[in-house]
């Protein structure tokens, strides 16, 4: 898998106790990878990084704020890391409207701590930064948004992103030159789902809260339309770029094809709306939803798509799951885990699983050979 590149590497995530924190942890721990994780405290609502008992996985497990940049630089010097996936960050848009200056300097200024500490390493390191498809300046468009597009944001969330793909870019143009020991990427994903995530104001959580209580789903944005992916979808593409960024890369313009952004989304066919997803979730769990629309809400884009053609082209890369096994896949581990199955075998079996049916496909990173280059 992923020729090979994380068996034995040293790999830092930030943002590791949260919900796409936790299943990355996991795969390259299966991978094979000694894994260094630095990121808050989980919240209490947050409960995946504990029920897979990651604590006691990791090679190293710093606590930490990304806006402290003497420890984060510290946390880097110490682990030595030859990949970094940088996932630490203020989340969630609906919160971004509560606390604006925190969201921007941690989206913004976080990312800015991790790419001046790498600025000053003195030993090769490839780094992933994630940000968002809302990193985009949305015009409501019906076509996607291809990585040239023009970075925007209407609500805070979304422009720190916007923001943060900005310092991204300033640092890898100012600082990592062709011939520079450190490689840089960005990665923007679509609407992620899949077990074990419990954040407020995401709309499968919602599903499950409401569900276990027993009550009727509440669906505030019922017509807004996104590209829906299970969690092990755009985490292979990080994995993926991270992979070819560690290998040998020739110089000029062929390593900066790879030293930039690129879209991890959905096929076309898993753009849908809010309430198309959760009534694809009520068809296996049964239940009810009702709608809870509110005119004075806080803004929220109704249209967000994501071309894919550049992942496609350059890293061979494809979604694995389309829409109906993603919303099977996800609805599964949650009524398992419900039913007392075990967390931790429940993500071990969908990352094999999700394996398997990419290595079906011929998605190259799932053979040792590295058929993209």
């Amino acid at each position: 898998m992923f020729a090979d590149i994380y068996q034995n590497r040293s790999v830092l995530v930030t943002g590791h106790t949260g919900f796409k924190g936790s299943w990355l942890s996991q795969w390259l721990l299966q991978l094979g990878a000694q894994v260094h994780g630095f990121a808050l405290n989980p919240q209490s609502h947050e409960k995946l990084f504990d029920q897979l008992a990651m604590a006691e996985k990791l090679a190293t497990d710093t606590r930490a704020d990304i806006r402290d940049r003497e420890l984060l630089k510290a946390t880097i010097d110490e682990t030595e890391p030859d990949i970094i996936f940088h996932l630490a960050a203020q989340p969630l848009v609906r919160l971004s409207f509560d606390i604006p200056f925190d969201t921007f300097e941690t989206n913004v200024m976080g990312t800015a701590n991790l790419l001046e500490s790498i600025r000053l390493l003195d030993h090769s390191c490839s780094v992933v930064l994630v940000t968002t498809d809302k990193c985009y300046e949305n015009r409501e468009w019906l076509h996607a948004y291809r990585e040239e597009d023009a970075m925007g944001g209407y609500d805070p969330y979304s422009a720190s992103k916007g923001c943060a793909e900005l310092v991204s870019a300033a640092y890898r143009n100012s600082f990592f030159s062709v011939n520079s020991r450190q490689r840089i990427a960005t990665a923007r994903a679509g609407n992620v789902i899949g077990g074990g995530d419990w954040a407020k104001d995401r709309i499968v959580p919602d599903v499950f809260r409401a569900l276990a209580k027993g009550e009727s789903i509440p669906v505030r944005n019922k017509h807004a339309t996104r590209p829906w992916q299970h969690v092990l979808e755009p985490l292979s593409g990080y994995l993926w770029l991270g992979s070819t960024l560690a290998q040998d890369l020739d110089s000029g313009s062929y390593r900066e094809q790879y030293c930039s952004a690129f879209n991890f989304g959905p096929s076309i066919l898993s753009n849908r709306t809010v309430s198309d997803v959760v009534q694809s979730i009520l068809s296996h769990t049964g239940g009810e939803w009702i709608d809870r629309s509110d005119p004075n809400a806080h803004h929220e884009a109704s249209k967000l798509n994501l071309a894919i053609d550049k992942a496609f082209h350059l890293l061979g890369w494809r979604p694995t799951w389309d829409y109906d096994e993603t919303i099977l896949r996800t609805a599964e581990w949650y009524q398992a885990v419900t039913g007392g199955a075990d967390p931790t075998s429940m993500v071990s079996q969908h990352i094999s699983l999700f394996e398997s049916n990419a290595s079906e496909i011929g998605n190259p990173w799932a053979s040792t050979m590295n058929q993209s280059q």
